[in-house]
């Protein structure tokens, strides 16, 4: 199968990758620079497990075909936080607020609130909900994940 090279900026700095037509983003993201924080799960862009930011935008990282990202902007989870390995808010908030259990998910749900908090600093109840309804946990911490998105948004906020 034909490869093709595409570049692009992974968490700050220019990369290249060789993809097939078939590759997508998380196979490459895993493959060929060991980051792992994006997973496929369901493999269908129905449970955000596999959610990097490409250009600013959320996108399911199972379905998004990695050739499509030459001249993007790609952020993943290991690369959220500040200088000197500072967590994020979104991050602590999380931490914070025991927004997990197993936290096969939570790579997801924290660039998913950054996401939402990056376009709305202040988002109620419902809009916190509807812009997390395409994120799933099989452990159910809706709750704490809807405290850690309150949260974030005041850490935020507060600066």
């Amino acid at each position: 199968m034909a490869t093709r090279t595409i570049n692009f900026t992974l968490n700050g700095r220019a990369v290249s990758a060789e993809v097939a037509p078939h590759h997508n983003l998380v196979e490459v993201l895993q493959a060929q620079f060991a980051l792992t924080g994006a997973r496929e799960s369901c493999g269908q862009g129905l449970c955000g497990c596999c959610t990097v930011l490409l250009d600013g935008k959320p996108v399911s990282g199972c379905l998004y075909l990695a050739a499509f990202a030459d001249g993007s902007n790609v952020v993943t989870i290991e690369h959220l936080g500040g200088p000197n390995d500072s967590l994020d808010p979104v991050q602590e908030a999380f931490i914070e607020n025991s927004a997990f259990q197993c936290g096969y998910c939570t790579p997801g749900f924290v660039l998913m609130t950054k996401a939402l908090l990056d376009n709305h600093p202040q988002p109620g109840d419902d809009e916190i909900k509807d812009f997390l309804s395409g994120n799933l946990c099989r452990c159910a911490a809706y709750p704490e994940v809807l405290s850690a998105v309150k949260a974030a948004a005041r850490k935020k906020k507060a600066g």
